[in-house]
């Protein structure tokens, strides 16, 4: 399987203070890949830095062979990086329908092609009995199927998925899974940013840790939560709150 991006020892400075720190690590096309570690880690630092909401203060990524370093993210969703946001906002007063046509005219400048665009979209995630609702009047399951819907409308051959299943209940996340599978039946690239292990232990096949922005260890599920450091500085903490 090839790889579709390449993390090249990313390093990203605030104030001189390394919230991402030397990070090395490829993603192959097609899989599902979780980023995990403990608040502050730099997860979703490394979220914007791959989606040129940051400028990399070192090192360089590649996406399918072109190095996107310093572009900006109009260009980078436009190539095929798409993401969610952990706080979900929507444009409140627009109807559903809209807020995804935003991200399907992304790709299509004909209004009637956007719309029909988004209206698969919206059936695909499941949102189409709220297709015409507005956004602020949704629940928070119905929100969080949302932003998926604006991320997918943008027709991303990755998608990076920050924190979409938090505050959802147990049934609200299998349901969350499914749909991931769904999209990686596509043909979709996925990484996750998740603190429910249960979750990313169940839906990634490969797992990259951070903490204080290092990259300490990566493999399978059972290898990585085996892994001693993780369990000192992310699990042995944290793991009887997210399990």
């Amino acid at each position: 399987m090839s790889n579709i991006l390449e993390i090249q020892g990313v390093s990203k400075l605030f104030g001189g203070l390394p919230a991402v720190n030397d990070v090395t690590f490829e993603v192959k096309k097609n899989e599902i890949l979780g980023l995990i570690g403990p608040n502050g880690a730099g997860k979703t630092t490394l979220f914007n830095l791959i989606a040129g909401y940051h400028t990399i203060s070192k090192g360089d990524i590649v996406f399918e062979g072109q190095k996107i370093t310093g572009l900006v993210p109009e260009k980078i969703c436009h190539m095929g990086i798409g993401r969610t946001f952990q706080v979900v906002k929507p444009f409140g007063e627009m109807t559903v329908e809209k807020n995804v046509m935003v991200g399907s005219f992304c790709r299509y400048s004909n209004p009637r092609v956007a719309q029909e665009k988004a209206r698969e979209v919206i059936d695909f995630v499941g949102l189409t009995s709220e297709r015409d609702k507005v956004a602020k009047g949704l629940t928070i399951v119905n929100r969080k199927k949302l932003e998926f819907a604006r991320a997918l409308a943008t027709e991303p051959r990755i998608l990076m998925l920050d924190e979409v299943m938090a505050g959802l209940r147990p049934n609200e996340v299998d349901d969350s899974l499914e749909l991931i599978r769904k999209l990686q039946d596509t043909g979709l690239t996925l990484i996750i940013v998740e603190h429910i292990m249960r979750a990313i232990m169940n839906i990634c096949e490969r797992l990259i840790v951070l903490d204080h922005g290092v990259k300490i260890a990566e493999g399978n599920p059972i290898e990585v939560t085996n892994n001693p450091a993780v369990i000192e500085s992310y699990l042995g903490k944290e793991i009887s709150e997210h399990v």
